[in-house]
C-alpha cells in the first residue's frame, strides 16, 4: 500500500493504534538515556551525581529540542505535502531540514566547547558539583550531532510509514546505553565520564539503526535540489518552533528551579527535583508518543482536506492522553516513597521533602497530555502561531512568573505547585484554541 494512501485509507482508529505502540515505545525509551544514568549515578557516584547531572540536563534539551524542531517541523510539512500530491515539495522541505540540523550541530560543537565554563556556571555549577559537571560536560560538549540527529530522524521516519523503525533504532539504543552505564559506572569505575560516554554510544547506535531506513523499500526521504532554500528553511522553523519551545522550556525551567530551590532549601531541593524532573521526563515521553502518533495522521489527512479523519484521530489521541494523565497522578499519589527510592537510598530528610513534592507535582500529569497533544493539532492544521502561544505561556510566561512568586507565598511547596497550577492555566487556553480550530478545518 502507498505510504499516502495508508494515512488516507485505512480505518482511524487502526490506524492510530498501530502507531501509538510504536511511537509510544520509542518515545518512552528515548527517556530511559537519562533514567539509567539517574538511577545509575544515583547508586554509584551519589546523591552530588544526580544533582549534577541535573545541572546539565538543559544541554540535553538543547540539543533534542533542536532535532525536534527540525524534524517535526520538517515532516509536518512534508506530511501535508504529500497528501496534496506534492511529492517533490515534500522532498525539498526534508532536505531544508537535513541542511539546517547539519550546520546548528556545528554550531553547537563549537559553541560548548568555546563557552563551556560559562554555560555552565549559567546553569548552576557550584564548587560542590563542579567535578562532576565537568566530567559529564567533556563528553557532552563534543557530540551534539548524536544526540540533534536522533529525534530529527524519528520524526522522518515515523512519518515515512515506518513507526516500527524508530521504535526499534530507540530500542536498541536504550538498552545498550543501560548495559553500557552498569559496565562503564559499577565494573570499570568511570563515574560521570562513564555514565556520559554510555549515553552517547547509546544515541549513536539509535542514529545509525535509524539511517537504515534509507536502504529499506519503503523509503520516500530523499535529498533534491531545494528551490527557494531560504524560504523552506524559514517555513520548517516557524512548523517545528512549538514543539522546540515545548522541549526547551523544560530545559529552562528547570534551570530556575534548581536556582529557586538552591535559595529556599539548598542542593536536598536540587536532588529532590531531579527525581521528579525525571519521573516528569518518563510522562512527557508517554505523551509525546501518542501525540507523534496521531501528527502524521493529522496533517497528510489535513493535507488531503479529510476533516472528519482529522476529528476523529484527533478523539482516539484525546482519549488516550487522558487515560494516561489519570495513571500517572494516581501512581504519584500512591507511590511516592518507591518513586524515590527508586533512584536514589534517600535519607530521612530526602525521603520526607520528596514524598510531598512528588504528590504535589505529579497533580500536573492529569492536563499535561491533552496540552501537548493540542500543540501538535495546531501544527498539523497549520496554524503554528497558535501552537507557538500555548508553548510560550507553559513554557515560560505561566511557569516563570509563578515559580518566582508561589515560593514567596508557600515557601518550597510553592515550587512543587507551580507546574500543575501552569497545566491546568494552559489546558484552558488549549481548549479554545482547539474549537476555534476544529470550526476551521
Amino acid at each position: 500500500m502507498d505510504n499516502k494512501n495508508e494515512f488516507l485509507t485505512r480505518q482511524p482508529a487502526k490506524l492510530f493504534f498501530s502507531y501509538l505502540i510504536p511511537s509510544v515505545s520509542a518515545t518512552l525509551v528515548t527517556s530511559i538515556y537519562i533514567l539509567a544514568d539517574t538511577m545509575m549515578i544515583g547508586k554509584g557516584v551519589g546523591a552530588v551525581g544526580i544533582a549534577a547531572l541535573n545541572l546539565m540536563l538543559p544541554v540535553f534539551s538543547v540539543y533534542i529540542g533542536t532535532g525536534i524542531l527540525f524534524g517535526v517541523g520538517g515532516s509536518v510539512l512534508f506530511s501535508v505535502s504529500k497528501g496534496r500530491g506534492e511529492d517533490r515539495k515534500a522532498q525539498e522541505y526534508f532536505t531544508a531540514s537535513v541542511i539546517l540540523a547539519a550546520l546548528t550541530s556545528v554550531f553547537y560543537m563549537w559553541l560548548f566547547t568555546m563557552f563551556f565554563d560559562p554555560i555552565t556556571l549559567v546553569l548552576g555549577r557550584n564548587p560542590g558539583t563542579e567535578e562532576y559537571v565537568r566530567e559529564y560536560g567533556r563528553f557532552l560538549k563534543m557530540t551534539p550531532a548524536v544526540f540533534l540527529f536522533s529525534s530529527f530522524l524519528q520524526a522522518f521516519v515515523r512519518n515515512d510509514s515506518e513507526p516500527g523503525r524508530a521504535m526499534a533504532g530507540v530500542i536498541v539504543g536504550g538498552v545498550t546505553n543501560v548495559f553500557l552505564d552498569y559496565l562503564f559506572i559499577f565494573r570499570f569505575q568511570w563515574g560521570m565520564g562513564g555514565a556520559a560516554f554510555a549515553t552517547v554510544l547509546g544515541y549513536g547506535l539509535t542514529t545509525s539503526i535509524l539511517c537504515t531506513h534509507f536502504l529499506s523499500g519503503r523509503n520516500t526521504l530523499a535529498l533534491v535540489k531545494v528551490q527557494s532554500l531560504g524560504h523552506k528553511c524559514r517555513e520548517v522553523v516557524c512548523h517545528g518552533f512549538s514543539s522546540f519551545l515545548l522541549e526547551e522550556s523544560s530545559g529552562i525551567i528547570l534551570v530556575i528551579f534548581n536556582r529557586q530551590l538552591l535559595h529556599y532549601v539548598g542542593e536536598l531541593g536540587v536532588v529532590v527535583y531531579g527525581i521528579i524532573s525525571n519521573s516528569a521526563l518518563v510522562v512527557s515521553s508517554i505523551n509525546n508518543g501518542i501525540s507523534q502518533a496521531a501528527q502524521p495522521i493529522l496533517a497528510v489527512n489535513y493535507g488531503a482536506g479529510q476533516k472528519k479523519r482529522v476529528a476523529l484521530a484527533m478523539r482516539y489521541a484525546s482519549e488516550a492522553a487522558v487515560a494516561g494523565g489519570i495513571f500517572f497522578t494516581i501512581v504519584g499519589i500512591l507511590f511516592p516513597r518507591q518513586i524515590t527510592g527508586f533512584f536514589v537510598e534517600a535519607g530521612p530528610e530526602i525521603m520526607e521533602m520528596a514524598v510531598k513534592a512528588v504528590r504535589i507535582y505529579f497533580l500536573s500529569f492529569l492536563p499535561l497530555g491533552l496540552n501537548m497533544l493540542c500543540t501538535t493539532y495546531l501544527q498539523c492544521v497549520m496554524l503554528p502561531n497558535q501552537a507557538m502561544i500555548i508553548c510560550l505561556l507553559r513554557g515560560f510566561v505561566f511557569s516563570g512568573i509563578l515559580v518566582l512568586i508561589l515560593p514567596v507565598i508557600w515557601g518550597v511547596t510553592g515550587i512543587w505547585a507551580v507546574m500543575p497550577v501552569t497545566e491546568v492555566l494552559t489546558l484552558a487556553l488549549s481548549l479554545a484554541f482547539q474549537r476555534k480550530a476544529s470550526g476551521r478545518t
